[in-house]
């Protein structure tokens, strides 16, 4: 495969010259890519020796051909930026098809040498492609100013970069028993920052992007580009001139050089004078950096600085496979920028010669072969490689269209379309305003890659269907669709002389009557599409009158391209219309109206309308069922006729009875069953949906009117399923604490499992408000509001940034920001500056009056189509009062939570500063501190295959309490992640973090802590650096540190949490309880305390004072109350935790004498403490007995770490105590029983052994 693609501000060459000039193709995060999954069984050391290179060893592996370890080689440090090279062995050039175990007498310990090989004009301008990428080596700033989000870890921990380059370690060392730590916890550091501690009302934004420990990358050269003497004239390109190069030294020395077979010599030409003759010196090198480092000390001084300097591990160094935004940005960009060299290359315009076939990378890669686990993964790899680079050419084609680079090939000024890069992008049509003008086409462009996504998942036989490769992107408030070239789709033809295939539209409303070969092979694989998709089958009167059979909506079109392959074309509607929000024409007339009212109704709950306000208007008539709910639907309609079939059987004779062969009751049974729940067969249950139900324009033939009124009521009942059960399932969820979310990303992904669209939120503020625990869901109402409004504010800013004047976006977009997040913020505060600055740039008067449009918006006025925004698309006429201030006040709204939530789903970055938000005198956010607005893409996530598999198995092993079969499954769905993604991957990052558990579970804290160290990483660079995932894999990095003994790592990380956590969301949330808990337990004295009780105020605020959870912090806090003496309070607590033990679990459980036991021993010590208080004098003072018995163990500290983290599980059953009583027994009969493996109840200590469970795990926060 072969495409070109400037990705991330780099400039790729082919496929093949990348290969050679950065050796990705053969190493890449330590895992090479072969043909043998056994890699380990052939690998052996061999030293390598080249002119100009320090030998080194290398580990090869037998399989690999030459040219895989020629990559390699090259991609080594010390070999850089070298290329064009071979290897020889023995005086022998070898071939670069032969596999190394195939060499004669190469063997362990061997040596090859590199030889150097004479360059072509290809060559050498990929030598210069290795040298620019050397140059613009990556910095620590680099990914801020790509708007990429950064790793911060090793801002936390700066060692462990040498640890995750080493990867886990493994054997006997790493295995570390909880046992074996040391009972008296190290000395921590120093006291939190004060924006830390509970309470704080201060949000900093600074302490989120801290510098790293990584240095900037060293100056080399003052520029580099081509002479102005390029090209070489015709004598000279007959003499071997490939190029000459002009080179400004960091001493102010300017040169040409010239490039040739032989490499790189200084040429005699100066600007004025061409002289292409060789300098007398020095001599001529094949590597350029040679001579530079001849030519320039300070070149020389900087390439060894920048070799010397300390490298990120490949983890953070290496590029996603998809943008994450960071909306926030360096300090300052201005002092930041550094030259890119490519342009003054002239590579780009190399690059960009030839546009790429997306659609035939696409479609390459889907037909590998995929017979062995081998292939899968390579087919995985290559899937996700050609949809990553395709994505990357997406936004910046989106970039280069919407910035007005490209001229548009058709359409008129509202529909333009425009070809860039081998991409078809458009803004889509309307369907002349039947969808309902901007807001649906929006909504069917993105319903289009839902039905890419759910064909492209198709297995098996139906991956015969293709579909386009497509991706849909917002810039400056337009969104575009970005489509590959279809290929050869103009119409009939069947190729030279009629032969070969017919070619064109041969299914859809549009095909006409056509028979062939294609056809009914097309119809096949869409009928067996359609059952996967639960589509039903279904016609509609065609144009002429006749019917035309359907197995998709009536808007799909199926075309048989130039290549052979079946193309589906406009899926936007592939999935069935939301019932709630389709709303029919009560038409009927005398006789026939009550009919008609009877056909509206039915499907709907007894007063539906009036309790739920729907069916209702939408602002577009794209509403469609989500994937999910259709899942839940259909598993909702099984489990009725199943039962509906056993309650037929019993009114006719029995189960028993009706199930005996040949007794027909059974039958009229099912058949009964099957017309009671809807289903579409009246002889098995089938459950199918047909799309075009409620679609305008489209008639059913007559004889199908039963059929469709059947649809018409299965529609009804699935939406009304979404507001009767699925509403109050999610809701049960947040209170179970199935789901915790923290920010809207994580609440639309919660809401998105349940299968409920986000034009539900407010049905889901009504349901919570409704409940009477909605004190207990206060988090969850504060994000639905806030969801509401980031989302009716953008699409507020995508309309008001269209007519923005290019010169002024940066005040414009600030200027917005303040008018949502100040309130009443009047535009005659900071309409002067931006009219300054535009006569300061030399605009007239009447040109800056009309670009300045935008600044007449006031807070007022955007509040008040915000709130009319929500009306219409929420249906939420109160609540939002009228202005921000009123969100904070009465739900605990942050500001900078919904600035940060604004700024990533708009594509904006902000100044890394902090930002006075109650400051109504002052703008407080300025056209200085907007730095970019990137695209945001939403794209086709490509499966992970054998790898996911494996992660879903490991998941299942777990909860079957399974776990060395699990623990075996994550290595090696660890392993195959690595291969086809580098483990660059949202599933990557939770299968390491799970592996991580049940190492720690294992003994085995040394390789936790390696884990999830490269989880947190990975959660950072993938899902965001203040993602709530990261949040969490922080949290559980603190546990594992923890035990290892790094007790100031463990805070720091904590301390992140805690900062992110405030910062996404506030304090008021159940799992800053979670954060506080933790952080009482691995402080200590009175910041101990002041932890423990916040924790203890929000479990009881949220999961209420008899919840198990409450009890445990009781617990906590009297065990910490005991240390510093207050054995009162501590009685206290722990009474309140007895309670609970004994309500929830009985009198006789372990968990309620353990507790029992613990309050006794509290009481005895406090009588004894007041005793000798009472008695006074010295000598009493001697027999006071030291509260450090009352103290927790080490080993008891970590146990409660884990089980607030969900490492471990609450449980009430009886043989976790027998299991302990057990290996209490063995540990004795071995003479190895130590102070820490007492009684379970025991005092010292106090553990809460009976409570949790070694052998499950917790769902994911």
């Amino acid at each position: 495969m072969k495409y070109t693609v400037k990705t991330r501000g780099e400039d790729l060459e082919t496929m093949d010259v990348l290969a050679q000039t950065n050796g990705k193709g053969a190493a890449r995060n330590g895992k090479t890519v072969g043909t043998k999954e056994d890699a380990g069984d052939t690998s052996f050391p061999v030293k390598f020796q080249g002119p100009g290179i320090e030998p080194f060893e290398l580990e090869v592996n037998g399989f690999w051909l030459v040219q895989d370890t020629i990559l390699a080689v090259l991609a080594r440090e010390e070999v850089a930026p070298r290329t064009s090279l071979s290897l020889s062995f023995s005086g022998a050039i070898l071939d670069p098809f032969t596999e190394l175990q195939a060499i004669k007498g190469l063997k362990a310990g061997a040596t090859l040498r590199l030889v150097e090989e004479p360059y072509t004009p290809r060559t050498a301008r990929a030598h210069l492609a290795r040298l620019q990428e050397l140059l613009r080596a990556a910095g620590p700033q680099d990914a801020l100013r790509e708007g990429r989000s950064p790793s911060l870890l090793d801002t936390l921990s700066p060692a462990h970069s040498s640890e995750l380059s080493s990867g886990p370690p493994s054997g006997r060392a790493s295995r570390r028993s909880v046992s074996d730590t040391k009972s008296e916890q190290p000395p921590s550091e120093g006291p939190p920052p004060e924006y830390i501690l509970p309470g704080s009302q201060e949000r900093p934004l600074l302490p989120l992007l801290p510098n790293g420990t990584h240095t900037e990358v060293p100056s080399l050269l003052l520029d580099l580009s081509l002479s102005c003497w390029n090209p070489p004239p015709g004598p000279r390109k007959l003499q071997g001139d490939f190029l000459y190069i002009t080179v400004c030294t960091l001493e102010g020395r300017t040169c040409d050089i010239t490039s040739c077979p032989r490499g790189f010599y200084l040429n005699r030409s100066t600007v004025d004078v061409f002289d292409p003759r060789p300098a007398s010196s020095p001599p001529i090198s094949h590597c350029l950096t040679d001579l530079l480092s001849q030519i320039s000390p300070g070149f020389k001084k900087g390439l060894t600085a920048l070799r010397n300097r300390s490298q990120p591990p490949p983890v953070e160094s290496m590029p996603t496979p998809y943008r994450t935004l960071s909306w926030l940005g360096p300090p300052s960009t201005i002092r930041t920028h550094r030259n890119p060299f490519s342009s003054r290359l002239g590579l780009e315009e190399q690059a960009g010669t030839q546009a790429p076939d997306w659609n035939e990378e696409l479609q390459a890669a889907r037909d590998l072969p995929k017979g062995s686990v081998e292939e899968r993964l390579l087919r995985d790899r290559a899937l996700l490689q050609v949809n990553s680079a395709f994505v990357w050419a997406a936004a910046q084609g989106a970039e280069s269209v919407i910035d007005g680079c490209v001229a548009p090939i058709s359409g008129g000024a509202e529909d333009p379309a425009f070809l860039w890069g081998g991409l078809f992008l458009s803004r889509g049509g309307d369907g002349g305003g039947v969808l309902g003008g901007e807001r649906g086409r929006r909504a069917a462009q993105q319903l289009e890659l839902k039905g890419v996504q759910a064909y492209s998942e198709l297995e098996g036989a139906l991956q015969g269907l293709h579909t386009l490769p497509t991706a849909v992107v917002d810039y400056r408030g337009i969104r575009l669709s970005a489509q590959g070239l279809a290929p050869g789709l103009e119409g009939p033809d069947r190729g030279p002389e009629g032969l070969g295939p017919t070619r064109g539209l041969l299914y859809g409303f549009a095909a006409g009557a056509q028979e062939g070969p294609h056809r009914r092979k097309l119809l096949e694989l869409l009928a067996q599409a359609a059952k996967s998709l639960a589509v039903q089958r279904h016609a509609v009167v065609g144009p002429t009158g006749h019917q035309v059979p359907l197995f998709t909506s009536v808007d799909v079109q199926g075309l048989l391209g130039a290549d052979g392959r079946y193309y589906l074309l406009d899926l936007f509607r592939i999935l069935p219309a939301d019932a709630n929000f389709q709303v029919t024409k009560k038409d009927g007339k005398e006789n026939g109206e009550k009919e008609v009212q009877e056909h509206i109704e039915e499907g709907w709950p007894a007063s539906y309308s009036a309790s739920t306000g729907l069916p209702r208007r939408y602002p577009h008539s794209l509403c469609r069922l989500r994937p999910e709910l259709l899942r839940a639907f259909i598993q909702h309609k099984t489990s009725q006729f199943s039962r509906r079939v056993r309650e037929r059987m019993e009114e006719n004779g029995g189960v028993e009875e009706c199930v005996k062969n040949g007794d027909p009751r059974g039958t009229d049974a099912v058949r009964g069953a099957c017309k009671d729940v809807g289903s579409v067969s009246d002889i098995i249950f089938e459950m199918r949906f047909n799309p075009d139900i409620f679609s305008p324009g489209v008639e059913f033939p007559n004889s199908d009117s039963s059929a469709v009124r059947l649809q018409e009521r299965l529609l009804r009942e699935a939406a009304a399923f979404i507001v009767t059960e699925q509403i109050p399932a999610f809701v049960d969820d947040c209170l179970q604490f199935r789901v915790s979310p923290v920010d809207g990303a994580t609440l639309s992904q919660a809401l998105h499992q349940r299968g409920i669209n986000l034009r539900y939120l407010g049905q889901v503020t009504r349901a919570v408000s409704q409940s009477e625990h909605k004190e207990r869901l206060k988090h969850i109402t504060r994000l639905a509001f806030g969801e509401i409004v980031i989302r009716s504010a953008r699409r507020i800013f995508n309309g008001y940034l269209q007519g923005v004047d290019v010169s002024s976006l940066s005040a414009a977009v600030s200027h917005f920001l303040c008018c949502l997040l100040v309130p009443h913020f009047s535009p005659a505060s900071t309409g002067e500056e931006p009219k300054k600055r535009s006569r300061r740039r030399g605009r007239g008067g009447g040109v800056a009056s009309d670009s300045m449009a935008w600044s007449a918006l006031g807070g007022t006025e955007l509040w008040s189509l915000l709130c009319q925004d929500a009306k219409e698309t929420y249906d939420l006429t109160e609540g939002l009062g009228t202005s921000v201030d009123h969100l904070v006040e009465n739900y605990g709204l942050q500001k900078v939570s919904l600035l940060r939530e604004l700024c990533l789903k708009a594509g904006i970055q902000l100044r890394l500063r902090e930002y006075m938000l109650d400051n109504r005198s002052k703008a407080p956010i300025g056209p200085d501190d907007i730095l970019n607005i990137f695209p945001v893409v939403k794209h086709v996530a490509m499966t992970t295959g054998d790898a996911s598999k494996a992660f879903h198995s490991a998941q299942s092993s777990i909860q079957k309490g399974h776990l060395e079969q699990a623990y075996e499954q994550l290595k090696q769905a660890a392993y195959m992640f690595g291969r086809v993604c580098d483990d660059l991957h949202p599933e990557a990052c939770a299968c390491l973090s799970t592996l991580a558990r049940l190492a720690y579970l294992k003994g085995c804290s040394a390789e936790a802590r390696s884990m999830q160290l490269k989880a947190v990483v990975i959660s950072e660079r993938v899902l965001g650096f203040d993602h709530p995932n990261t949040i969490k894999e922080y949290a559980l990095l603190a546990v594992y540190v923890f035990a290892g003994g790094e007790v100031g790592l463990a805070q720091r990380c904590l301390y992140r949490a805690r900062l992110l956590m405030l910062l996404v969301h506030g304090e008021e949330h159940p799992y800053t309880a979670t954060l506080d808990s933790s952080l009482g337990l691995v402080l200590q004295g009175e910041l101990s305390l002041q932890y423990l009780q916040s924790a203890l105020k929000l479990n009881t605020l949220f999961r209420g004072p008899n919840d198990l959870q409450t009890a445990l912090n009781q617990h906590l806090l009297a065990q910490r109350l005991c240390t510093v003496g207050d054995y009162r309070s501590a009685m206290t607590h722990e009474r309140e935790a007895l309670t609970v033990f004994q309500t929830q679990c009985g009198e006789d459980h372990p968990q309620t004498k353990c507790s029992s036991e613990f309050l006794g021993a509290i009481t005895q010590q406090a009588v004894k403490v007041e005793r000798s208080l009472r008695q006074g004098g010295a000598d009493s003072g001697a027999d006071t007995p030291a509260s450090g018995n009352l103290s927790p163990s080490m080993e008891t500290t970590l146990e409660q770490l884990a089980l607030l983290n969900g490492i471990l599980q609450p449980t009430f059953r009886n043989t976790i105590v027998e299991f302990k009583e057990k290996l209490k027994e063995i540990q004795a009969s071995a003479e190895v029983a130590s102070e820490k493996s007492e009684a379970a109840g025991t005092i010292n200590g106090a553990s809460l052994v009976p409570l949790y469970d070694h052998q499950v795990l917790t769902e994911e926060f």
